[in-house]
């Protein structure tokens, strides 16, 4: 392992933490998002915040992950699938079904932003997907290099 790619490493697990940390301020804030009520676009602000800090971090924790396979097994896998495969192996991550869910609904927030659908993306965000990241960070602090 060079040194180059431990920094790179090292760098990549802060920016997941502290993007993991934006997601957990926002959940703390999180109100239930209610399904009949119609948002004035004050009232979205925290559920526009939440969003857009979930799917930094989904997208920040995968180029972590991508960096520390390379550093742990010194290959990269061809897919997000086998990278996440790996990262379950590591026991980073809960499990790959959990993380390509997460990546799927980080897709749809990105490109469509479906109002009929914003109820379970907070719900999920606020529930299953924000454990998943709180455990994350726990795990990635723990994590100790060798050069």
């Amino acid at each position: 392992m060079n040194k180059n790619q431990l920094e790179l490493t090292g760098f990549a697990l802060n920016k997941a933490t502290d993007s993991i940390k934006l997601v957990e301020a926002s959940l703390k804030k999180f109100k239930t998002y209610e399904k009949d009520k119609i948002y004035s676009p004050d009232e979205l602000e925290p559920y526009d915040a939440l969003s857009d800090r979930f799917i930094r971090s989904v997208e920040i924790c995968i180029k972590f992950f991508k960096s520390y396979e390379l550093y742990h097994y010194g290959v990269n896998s061809d897919t997000v699938r086998d990278l996440l495969n790996q990262m379950a192996k590591l026991k980073l991550i809960s499990s790959t079904l959990t993380w390509m869910q997460m990546r799927d609904v980080r897709n749809r927030i990105v490109h469509d932003y479906l109002p009929d659908q914003i109820y379970d993306i907070y719900e999920l965000s606020n529930n299953i997907y924000g454990k998943e990241l709180k455990m994350l960070k726990s795990k990635l602090l723990k994590i100790k290099f060798q050069s």
